[in-house]
């Protein structure tokens, strides 16, 4: 450790510091408060175009509120960026001057050997069961990730989980004991409806809204279908760019072509997305897997009633301050968006008790405390 007690601390794992996912989300949360405590952050961001497209490409810059940014070699090929990127990252690490290197995501773990083999501390923080998503759940993709998961559960010094699932999950299979430590969310400002309204013509309360990745787990194809037997003018937003899931994407448009009421908007960030938490009537996440999912905190801190699979990894999340129905059950939730439109008094009672409940126990200091004190046991 350094003599002023202040730690020199490597991040890995993510693409960049910013909104394209979560765990670069939790990422930027994590390296810029640690820096404003006196630490020394640096964190090894991939090259390439934004997961969203190209469009959305933004400078890399060496530095984002005091964290140091350097992005590291990557072959950017779907399969091949997160090794390459991750690779060259912990190369990096294995000969930097840190305290603390920190993997994020299981499949960048699969190179966490190569700092620990030069006597560097490693923090695993496993976002979810990567391995089960379905884009990789066939083939290499699936083995490697699994690969890293033991490698973290061999060599990391202490492995973080986002849900209780997850750590019953690492101590059945490996009896490996994690640590507990969930995302944060902060305390928004909630924003009029101005740019949504010239672009999509949205009004406050007249939308439900999922904002995420568009791929199979996130359970949008239920949503869809359900909707679309829903007695309702109110439209169905789909907020989101693909990951590499192209061609998920364009199946999910041809499903909602003959029903006008459901938008997609694309990948969003900035004012747009702030917008849409705003306003939306419903906040729904259908999902059949999570890791601890962010979008479902960010809903709840803009005080909105929110719906959601009974996973877990998200009842654990809401408690009773939200509506939720069975996991992949179309019925049920055809049945619960009813009646949230039809009930707009309890819609309200969720939106009246949400904010103030997920940002008191997802505090994103007190999640930054206990990782800092993880890195100093």
């Amino acid at each position: 450790m350094t003599l002023n007690n202040k730690l020199r601390i490597a991040m890995l794992g993510q693409k960049n510091l910013d909104r394209s996912g979560g765990i670069e989300v939790v990422v930027t949360e994590l390296s810029t408060r640690m820096v404003k405590l006196g630490h020394n952050v640096v964190c090894y961001n991939r090259r390439g175009h934004h997961v969203s497209g190209k469009e959305f490409d933004s400078d890399i810059k060496d530095n984002y509120q005091g964290v140091k940014i350097k992005a590291v070699p990557t072959i950017d090929k779907k399969g091949l960026a997160a090794m390459t990127s991750s690779f060259f990252a912990a190369l990096y690490c294995a000969f930097g001057k840190y305290d603390i290197v920190h993997f994020h995501a299981e499949g960048p773990c699969a190179m966490l050997w190569i700092p620990k083999l030069f006597g560097k501390k490693c923090i695993v923080t496993v976002h979810g069961l990567d391995h089960r998503r379905a884009k990789w759940k066939n083939g290499f993709g699936s083995k490697y990730i699994l690969f890293g998961e033991k490698v973290a559960v061999k060599y990391a010094d202490e492995i973080i989980v986002l849900s209780k699932g997850v750590q019953d999950y690492f101590k059945n299979t490996y009896n490996r004991e994690t640590v507990f430590i969930p995302n944060g969310v902060n305390k928004p400002e909630i924003k009029e409806a101005s740019l949504i309204k010239q672009k999509y013509k949205l009004e406050k309360d007249s939308y439900i809204l999922y904002l995420g990745r568009i791929v199979p787990e996130k359970g949008l194809r239920y949503l869809i279908k359900a909707f679309k037997d829903v007695r309702t003018d109110k439209k169905l937003v789909i907020a989101g760019g693909a990951s590499d899931t192209d061609s998920f994407f364009n199946e999910m448009r041809e499903l909602a072509k003959d029903d006008q009421r459901i938008v997609f908007t694309g990948f969003v960030q900035g004012q747009v997305l702030e917008e849409l938490y705003s306003n939306a009537y419903v906040y729904t996440l259908p999902s059949d897997l999570e890791g601890m999912p962010l979008s479902l905190l960010e809903g709840m801190s803009y005080g909105n009633c929110c719906l959601t699979s009974d996973i877990a990894e998200c009842t654990e999340v809401v408690s009773d301050r939200a509506v939720i129905f069975r996991k992949s059950d179309i019925n049920e939730l055809r049945e619960k968006l009813q009646y949230l439109v039809d009930n707009s008094d309890i819609a309200d009672k969720y939106k009246s008790i949400a904010s103030d409940y997920i940002c008191e126990k997802y505090n994103w200091d007190e999640i930054v405390e206990k990782t800092v004190e993880l890195y100093r046991v």
